[in-house]
């Protein structure tokens, strides 16, 4: 097989992986003649068929695999073709895709060959070789394999800025049952140690200005969405853990797709990509808009995010007690609970009125979609119950409605 059959056939495998975004790093030598850059300018970026935006050159090691995960098309009792890239290749495709500006830098994953460590060690290869031999600059994620040694995971994280394990599913039981193989416990020791290092490493640099920097765009995991029963609070209550006890930079939700000749046990139908769409909202709502756990759940309905309407504007239309609020004089905690204004618009807000009172026509040119705003908040001028009891003496009472732009 030629390289390039090698190539497509590992790059359309490594396609069911989403946790390949690149963030978080500056990496900088000062050796003369390096190449690349982790930084975004000029990189070009291209789409899979469901939307989502790649930058990276995504692809595994190979797709032999000695575990039987029944969510996985690279399972050993799978039926497809199995192909290996040697380290050098993956090394001369990577330099030959970053020299022509298709990529911006290495995601490397790999199904599980001889084993753990073997597997470990060609990925460590690539990255070492790509970074000392050549000097490369750009970003370099790998995807580390749980019951590798600790040395090996040390060793790849002095070469990738990031690293990440996979959880797979939020159940642990669900894990048991769909990947034999592979144990909770071990894939949380290996998070934890991870963090470990990222801590220790970040005291490390404190102290010693020049020491190696450890994945320095931290670790991340992903989930599968739709394999099993757990609904959207059990996975975000999992993913919360993962934030809070180990520091994780991201975590990434992956809606469950049929594979061929899959197992009994796996849902006939894919879930929707939606219901992923609505975890990454509720996530950022956890993360940067100061929501809890507890409120995201109370607007759930039987665990599971409305699928018809954001998380956001789920909870504000269950609180309409909170409402309107007064951009004028409303705290910043506040501000960002109202539906349509960002974490941006929150902050040139809070600029804007420190030179003027805010009025709906500057509302507009703050916000993204003032039309979506409106409902929720008063300015100097605008009030949605003034604009009510306007409305209420040219139409009959019982015709009024606050309708929601969603």
């Amino acid at each position: 097989m030629s390289v390039q059959d090698k190539l497509a056939l590992l790059a359309d495998a490594a396609k069911y992986d989403a946790s390949c975004a690149s963030s978080g790093t500056n990496r900088r030598d000062s050796r003369a003649g390096g190449l690349g850059s982790a930084g975004g300018s000029g990189i070009c970026h291209s789409y899979a068929p469901d939307g989502r935006c790649i930058s990276l050159l995504k692809i595994l090691l190979t797709n032999y695999c000695e575990f039987d995960c029944k969510f996985c098309i690279n399972r050993r009792s799978s039926n497809v073709r199995r192909a290996r890239l040697t380290a050098d290749e993956v090394v001369t495709i990577t330099l030959d895709f970053y020299r022509r500006n298709y990529i911006e830098g290495l995601f490397l994953s790999s199904g599980i060959v001889r084993s753990s460590d073997y597997t470990m060690q060609q990925m460590v290869a690539v990255a070492r070789t790509l970074r000392e031999t050549h000097g490369f600059l750009g970003y370099i994620h790998l995807k580390t394999i749980p019951d590798a040694d600790a040395s090996l995971v040390r060793e790849a994280g002095r070469f990738a800025d990031r690293l990440s394990i996979n959880v797979e599913l939020p159940r642990q039981a669900s894990l048991a049952a769909l990947a034999p193989e592979k144990s909770a416990p071990r894939i949380e020791r290996a998070i934890e140690n991870i963090a470990g290092e990222i801590v220790a490493n970040r005291d490390e640099r404190k102290h010693f200005r020049h020491a190696p920097r450890f994945a320095p765009a931290g670790q991340s995991t992903q989930m599968i969405v739709g394999a099993d029963q757990a609904v959207d609070v059990e996975i975000l209550t999992r993913s919360v853990n993962l934030y809070q006890q180990h520091g994780l930079r991201r975590v990434y939700y992956s809606a469950y797709s049929p594979i061929p000749d899959s197992s009994s046990m796996l849902p006939a139908l894919a879930a929707p990509l939606l219901r992923e769409h609505r975890l990454y909202q509720a996530d950022w709502l956890i993360r940067f808009y100061e929501f809890s756990i507890d409120e995201i759940a109370s607007s759930a309905l039987g665990g599971m995010l409305d699928l018809g309407v954001d998380p956001k504007t789920a909870w504000a239309l269950r609180h309409p007690e909170q409402f309107p609020v007064d951009v004028n004089a409303a705290a910043r905690e506040t501000l960002l609970r109202v539906p349509g204004i960002g974490v941006r618009s929150v902050v040139r807000l809070l600029k804007s009125r420190r030179l003027q009172k805010i009025r709906l026509e500057h509302l507009a040119a703050i916000v993204p979609s003032l039309r979506k705003v409106k409902p929720f908040v008063q300015t100097l001028d605008w009030s949605p119950r003034k604009a009510a009891a306007y409305d209420s003496g040219r139409r009959p009472a019982s015709s009024l409605q606050w309708s929601l732009p969603l």
